[in-house]
């Protein structure tokens, strides 16, 4: 992986960013379909099993599905950056990418000083990442 970069925290916050705007956009109208404008006003944390599957199933399955099969969500296909094994620089397994989604988790809870690691990391790894043993790289510029 010489002829690579380990990708910082301001890029990857706009990566998910991106990847955040379009899991909104798919998911917000289908909501709106099914519980109509009581869905925007609701104070409810889970409105019913069709809340359950767009806002916490679909967002796993399709992550997961991106970074096993693409290295990658949108997100950090339009930075081209690819998340890789730290080890071999090949693709996440499964078990890898379900730590790391999960990882996501530890790492927010304390005041999301996981997700900050980044910034300080020398290989750019989050505490997802250390507990997937994946890095986030992208091809060196010329």
């Amino acid at each position: 992986m010489s002829d690579t970069d380990y990708v910082g925290f301001w890029a990857r916050v706009g990566a998910s960013l991106i990847d955040c705007l379009i899991m909104v956009l798919i998911i917000i109208p289908l909501m709106y379909v099914v519980y109509g404008d009581g869905y925007l006003y609701s104070e409810d944390v889970l409105l019913g099993g069709v809340d359950a599957v767009l806002n916490y199933i679909f967002p796993l399955c399709a992550t997961i599905a991106f970074w096993t099969y693409k290295s990658a969500t949108p997100g950090k296909m339009v930075i081209k950056a690819t998340i890789v094994d730290a080890k071999t620089g090949k693709p996440l397994t499964v078990k890898q990418s379900l730590l790391r989604y999960f990882g996501y988790i530890v790492s927010t809870i304390p005041l999301g000083l996981g997700l900050f690691w980044v910034g300080w990391d020398k290989k750019k790894q989050g505490w997802h990442d250390k507990l997937a043993g994946s890095v986030v790289i992208r091809p060196r510029s010329k």
